[in-house]
């Protein structure tokens, strides 16, 4: 299949994975990953279940670290050029720069303000002037502001699935990251919601990388510009999304998508 594009440049790398390999104890994870991530557009994660996707996007900002006996024991996994597992590496900075929204939305128990505000005081910032702004600008940019602005003191768990989900996106826009990781982020909504969270995805592409695990192959096909397809923890494919979907250089990629297994 030809490129329907043929002319379109090719994106900046926002993410280089060279020949990494990761293990949770002695167990391998993830087998010989190599692929480079594009700036500001959409790559989707899919697979079967326990395939290394969100092992992945989890080495992507050190959140294994958090686990013990999890360890990349080879390869290299860059960010502006710069080795992010090197020992001279501030995680604290990394994951500032690469935010994470998880598959089951998670707002804490205080009201939206403070959900957003959060992240910022966590970083010393105590103005609050620069708060109420970068708390306006990120429930804006996650498409939220004119649905909680009336009510921004009220406590964010009231806030149905869809809007907690956003809270959480917007939470994590507020610290400014470049890079936006998404596992699931709308496995537990309601077609609806889902909508509105794919729609606000599309168009954060334009300042933000994103990166999204999904089981859906529907939400993949529409929502992203380049798809990976994860087997047994090992990347079988990766490339732009129509050609993926409509004409997949891998039999075991063409098996997936087809449903004959997964």
């Amino acid at each position: 299949m030809t490129d329907p594009n043929p002319n379109r440049p090719i994106p900046e790398t926002a993410v280089e994975v060279s020949s990494i390999d990761f293990y949770y104890g002695k167990t391998k994870a993830l087998d010989d990953i190599t692929l480079d991530i594009p700036k500001n557009q959409i790559t989707s994660l899919i697979g079967p279940s326990g395939c290394g996707k969100t092992t992945f996007i989890r080495c992507l900002n050190r959140m294994n670290d958090l686990i013990e006996g999890a360890q990349l024991t080879r390869g290299t996994i860059r960010i502006s050029g710069v080795d992010i597992y090197d020992k001279r590496v501030d995680v604290i900075e990394l994951r500032k720069k690469v935010g994470m929204v998880f598959q089951k939305s998670n707002p804490f128990p205080m009201s939206i303000y403070e959900n957003i505000a959060y992240g910022l005081r966590m970083q010393s910032i105590r103005k609050k002037t620069i708060i109420d702004e970068a708390v306006e600008r990120s429930l804006r940019n996650a498409a939220l502001w004119n649905e909680v602005k009336d009510r921004l003191h009220s406590n964010a768990l009231g806030l149905s699935g869809g809007q907690q989900q956003r809270l959480c996106i917007a939470r994590a826009l507020a610290i400014e990251p470049t890079i936006m990781l998404m596992d699931e982020p709308c496995s537990a909504l309601d077609p609806i919601a889902t909508a509105r969270v794919e729609e606000l995805l599309f168009n954060l592409k334009e300042n933000y990388t994103i990166v999204i695990v999904t089981h859906s192959m529907q939400q993949a096909a529409r929502l992203s510009d380049h798809t990976a397809f994860f087997y047994l923890g090992k990347l079988e494919e990766f490339g732009d999304t129509s050609k993926l979907f409509m004409n997949p250089g891998n039999p075991q990629t063409e098996a997936y998508i087809s449903g004959r297994f997964g």
